[in-house]
């Protein structure tokens, strides 16, 4: 297995975040394991913009495991976290979840029709199938469990001795006002959602009143909402006494034996951080504008006697074409949606090779078939050994992880023509085999197995995401009409091209036949190269592919030509074009 270290230099960042990580864990807790951590919140669907949150830090637990450090990459479920809002488009939810609003995720029914004890458990069970798809190995700690078995007594009791000072970190804050942010482009519905992140954010700080600051929320004993205000707390008995807005119960408790309650976000993160001992987590731009959770838990996460981790703020993900997506439930897609339509080593490389502080946009309409054919060049590249130091090492971390490489297409045909082929058979199986094992006739296909899961994934695609009026037809009998309306060019050059199938049935030679034609009818060679033909050719060219398209599915585009012959068949095509 190659090292990527070792090809990579100072080009990849991965590598360079390893090297700082691997020095500050020596510094901070030498001779133990290297911890690296994310956190999500599964208050809805989980997306690709908090995908990020997860593969920042996997990549560079990745490389220190590939350098032989053992490593801990922490998923911090934040499932005690509250209920904020009913989401759009979920299915099975309606307005009458808002009554739910205020409780923890976990105490949230599941939405209708699934088979999860919790709102919680439901949204973190795709992401977790995702996770294992994508080869993400991760140690996963449910918040709620934490706090509910009292895991984190010691620190919450800590927490409420030293109230004093956390109000005066926070005091330094609370009139700062983040500068607006510059709106570059509008942004369309998917990523203005993918924007408000999991809301934590903007959680407040804590309660203030005429009994002073505490950073704890109990969680009401009668309704369960965490609408409370705590009203005393006697910090040697540890009593504590709250009351609820939502439904006017009080009671009083004794802090060292309740577990039915949580520190507020600012300071529930750093004492996190302490707490495990987190050399690593990056964070969205959400947490690291000025005043912050990010930035104000640096100077928070010293009151328990740790450090503020390294890393990075990560820029938002962007989503092309979700417009043209045929489900209902809208809002911004997630992992589980993208690797329905895309190979796990393609989703991996397209968070591994951009920085972390760098935007991308994941496709989900044409552009998926450019992002595979760049995709099928890099791995050319790679394998002829022409590719560039980083290149190589965004491609390496994409096919294989520490433990070994991930599942692959045994014979990866270009996902156009997949996608082409799904089109236009419709997924019968017999004649997709026929029509692909007819590309390569020196090498052809005998199983459809040789090209899972690509072939799938480019079905899903064609039926998820290209719009019904965009899908490929073939006409069932000849345009009789449009046959008897040809001028002699026209005609002339249908016999060219039926002339020449019998000879060219390949992929490769059929793209040879319907380029060729127009240059033969202008008196050059079929294999003239474009630097020795006039620029008029072009233009016959798409006439005379506007023809084609026409004349076999009734419209002046399609999928490629040469695979819509194939597709088509031999017979098929003569008698569609006159013959």
């Amino acid at each position: 297995m190659p090292i990527v270290a070792q090809s990579t230099e100072t080009t990849d960042w991965v590598s360079r975040f390893a090297d700082e990580v691997i020095e500050e864990s020596e510094r901070r807790a030498p001779g133990k394991p290297v911890v690296v951590a994310s956190g999500l919140s599964p208050s809805g669907p989980i997306h690709l913009g908090n995908l990020r949150e997860v593969m920042t830090p996997h990549l560079v637990a990745d490389e220190i495991r590939r350098r032989g450090h053992e490593v801990r990459h922490l998923i911090s479920w934040d499932d005690y976290d509250r209920y904020r809002k009913v989401p759009n488009g979920v299915e099975g939810v309606d307005a009458s979840w808002a009554e739910h609003i205020g409780k923890p995720l976990t105490s949230v029914p599941a939405p209708a029709g699934s088979s999860y004890p919790n709102w919680a458990e439901h949204f973190k069970a795709a992401m977790i199938a995702s996770l294992a798809e994508l080869g993400v190995e991760f140690d996963g700690i449910s918040q709620t469990a934490q706090y509910t078995s009292g895991v984190y007594r010691e620190q919450i009791l800590h927490a409420m001795k030293h109230r004093g000072d956390i109000d005066a970190i926070l005091d330094q804050y609370r009139t700062k006002k983040a500068p607006p942010k510059k709106q570059q482009k509008p942004l369309d519905a998917a990523e203005l959602e993918a924007e408000e992140g999991s809301g934590a954010a903007e959680e407040d700080d804590g309660s203030s009143g005429s009994a002073g600051y505490f950073p704890y929320k109990p969680y009401c004993g009668a309704c369960g909402k965490d609408l409370t205000t705590v009203t005393a707390y006697d910090d040697d008995t540890t009593e504590l006494s709250y009351t609820c807005d939502a439904c006017g119960f009080a009671e009083t408790v004794r802090l060292s034996e309740f577990n039915r309650g949580k520190l507020v976000w600012k300071v529930d993160w750093p004492m996190r951080w302490a707490y495990e001992g987190v050399i690593f987590e990056p964070s969205g731009v959400d947490h690291s504008s000025p005043g912050s959770s990010f930035q104000v838990g640096g100077q928070i996460v010293g009151i328990f006697g740790g450090e503020r981790p390294i890393g990075p703020m990560y820029a938002f993900v962007g989503i092309s074409g979700m417009a043209k997506m045929s489900s209902s439930r809208g809002g911004v897609p997630t992992p589980a949606d993208a690797l329905q339509i895309m190979e796990p080593q393609i989703l991996r490389w397209l968070y591994a090779r951009r920085r972390p502080n760098q935007s991308f946009k994941i496709a989900f309409d044409q552009e998926i078939q450019r992002l595979y054919d760049e995709w099928d060049k890099l791995d050319a590249k790679v394998a002829d050994g022409s590719a560039l130091p980083a290149d190589i090492a965004a491609h390496s971390r994409a096919v294989r992880t520490a433990d070994g490489e991930l599942p692959r297409t045994p014979r990866p045909m270009p996902y156009r023509t997949l996608a082409s082929v799904a089109d236009i058979t419709a997924g019968a199986e017999a004649q997709t085999l026929r029509i692909l094992s007819e590309l390569d006739p020196a090498n052809p296909l005998s199983t459809l197995d040789d090209v899972r899961p690509r072939l799938d994934k480019a079905e899903a695609w064609i039926n998820t995401h290209v719009p019904a009026d965009q899908r490929t037809v073939v006409r069932d009998e000849p345009d009789a009409e449009l046959l008897k309306s040809l001028d002699e060019p026209a005609q002339q050059s249908l016999r060219l091209l039926t002339d020449g199938l019998a000879d060219h049935w390949s992929l490769d030679g059929l793209t040879h036949l319907v380029y060729g034609v127009p240059k033969v009818q202008a008196g050059f060679p079929a294999d003239a190269t474009p630097k020795e033909l006039p620029p008029e050719i072009k233009a016959s060219q798409r006439t005379f592919f506007a023809l084609l398209y026409h004349l076999l599915v009734g419209r002046d585009t399609g999928p490629r030509l040469p695979t819509l012959l194939l597709a088509v068949g031999q017979e098929r095509v003569r008698a569609l074009l006159g013959e």
